[in-house]
């Protein structure tokens, strides 16, 4: 018997290869050469957005393909693995895989929707948005319980974002996605109080916020594409480093919640970082208490009540999907805070094959979980997701 056998896993971050047809599908004609399409170039297929070329679908597809990332994928969708953009394919491959359910992000959109921002129309942008969460909840029809939509949000307009929170809950939503650092995309820092209606809102749903990694503006990343460039550096250097140092974007997010007050106003909203890897929490949190008392915070802020790692405790999770050596830590510090996720279809999945030195999940948690109390495993795998996305 195996852990997967044991417990109903819960894969808190993959992916959704968008079809090629979905927003043209569902806007207006008016829009089609504007809004996210499909053109061959070369051979390949590559999404553009009002008219200026950006993602490839094969480079977001890349499980159970030999190439190397990231400049060496999928060519076209025929030579993209059906599960990736299928929801009865990806059901199947969850089944192997022993995986119960999985929350799905997009890739587009943007990990914090700020690629809708290359279109202008504010009137096309937000059909951009509601097409997407229309569509996303069409593909998680075919099993809801186990296929968990997050929805996009309009982040750059409050009301209409207020107004999708509540539109995207009644149609079955499990999570709000929002950029780590909205003031690179010109918003108001995400410690101002300007955000409060859209925590208030989500807080009201009992909808955590997401902050995936990419929702920010990626270090060495144009707008519009996966991965960096090449340079002195090299394309495979600079995508290792990009991958990696993505993690500090989503520290910045989880800093300035905590000490810009967030967790304080709303301490029963929850909020997720996703795809940041779990091992440098217990550091960055033993600096944030600290300082906290270094600083004499508690004077300038006589209001906070909790340390910065209490605060995290309430309310904030990682996500982790590679790590050993610092997981142990983490989660022996932070046993209710931790989620497991495979990132399927990324290149950074755990998605075995020729291209790649990721293991199945299965042997994964056989492995690094090996020294680790059964309650404990539980919570990795299911308890703690099952909490936050309210997976019965």
């Amino acid at each position: 018997m195996t852990l997967f056998s044991e417990h109903a896993v819960i894969d808190v971050d993959t992916h959704i290869t968008e079809p090629p047809d979905l927003w043209t599908s569902r806007v207006a004609g008016k829009w089609h050469d504007l809004a996210p399409h499909i053109e061959r170039v070369k051979g390949r297929d590559f999404w553009f957005i009002n008219g200026k070329r950006g993602l490839a679908p094969g480079a977001v597809s890349m499980a159970g393909y030999n190439g190397r990332p990231p400049n060496e994928f999928p060519a076209t969708y025929q030579d993209i693995s059906a599960s990736a953009y299928d929801a009865k394919a990806r059901l199947v491959h969850m089944d192997e895989q022993g995986i119960y359910a999985q929350v799905i992000y997009p890739n587009v959109g943007g990990f914090g929707s700020q690629n809708f921002l290359a279109m202008r129309d504010k009137e096309l942008k937000l059909a951009c948005v509601k097409a997407y969460n229309d569509f996303l909840i069409e593909w998680t029809s075919a099993s809801p319980e186990r296929l968990l939509g997050v929805c996009a949000l309009p982040f750059w307009d409050i009301a209409e974002s207020v107004a999708e929170i509540s539109r995207c809950a009644e149609l079955g939503h499990r999570s709000v996605l929002f950029p780590s650092q909205p003031q690179d995309f010109k918003q108001p820092d995400l410690s101002d109080t300007y955000w409060d209606p859209v925590w208030e809102c989500a807080q009201s749903f009992d909808l955590p916020i997401s902050f995936h990694i990419g929702g920010q503006a990626a270090l060495g990343v144009k707008e519009g594409e996966f991965s960096p460039r090449g340079g002195p550096m090299g394309r495979k250097a600079k995508f290792a480093r990009y991958s990696a140092l993505a993690f500090i974007g989503n520290g910045l997010g989880i800093s300035e919640l905590i000490c810009g007050g967030v967790c304080h106003r709303f301490p029963a909203l929850k909020f997720v970082s996703v795809e940041s890897g779990a091992g440098w929490i217990p550091t960055l949190l033993e600096a944030l208490d600290w300082q906290w008392h270094n600083a004499g915070v508690v004077f300038e802020h006589p209001e906070y009540d909790l340390l910065p790692s209490e605060y995290f405790r309430r309310q904030i999770y990682a996500c982790f999907w590679f790590e050993r050596d610092m997981l142990a830590r983490a989660a022996q510090l932070y046993p209710d805070n931790l989620m497991y996720e495979t990132d399927f279809p990324h290149p950074t999945s755990m998605s075995p094959g020729p291209a790649t030195i990721a293991v199945a999940p299965r042997e994964y948690a056989r492995q690094a979980f090996a020294d680790m109390p059964g309650e404990l495993i539980g919570k990795l795998l299911h308890d703690t997701a099952a909490r936050v996305y309210h997976v019965q």
